[in-house]
């Protein structure tokens, strides 16, 4: 029996008032390197993996609220997925949304409360 998981975790989010200085911070503390912001209101720029090893990843501004980290899961189909998880007690935070030359995505809360996202494999 194989201890890998059916639903990787491939992206994650570290979202917050101010990007630039998230940016710096992450570049100083750890050496992540993010490319250049996008000309969004999320001001989102992309970290990738170093040397072969980690996920890609993402620095931007908050929608609203305070900033938070968030993970992605691999799965086939967001809108099944969020059909199970609202069945098990989670809650839909972000229904799917399909990003025009980009991911189709999702996000639930669980039972506790912490956000989770959902990529389309």
């Amino acid at each position: 029996m194989s201890n890998a998981s059916k639903n990787p975790v491939v992206h994650f989010e570290v979202l917050g008032r101010d990007p630039n200085a998230l940016r710096k911070f992450y570049s100083e503390a750890l050496g992540w390197v993010a490319g250049p912001a996008d000309d969004s209101p999320f001001e989102y720029s992309m970290i990738q993996p170093g040397e072969g090893k980690g996920i890609a990843g993402g620095i931007g501004k908050a929608p609203q609220g305070p900033g938070h980290v968030t993970f992605y899961v691999e799965v086939p189909d967001p809108q099944a997925a969020l059909d199970r998880i609202t069945g098990l007690g989670g809650r839909t935070v972000q229904p799917v949304m399909e990003v025009p030359g980009g991911p189709t995505f999702a996000t639930f809360a669980d039972p506790e409360g912490h956000v989770v996202g959902l990529v389309k494999s």
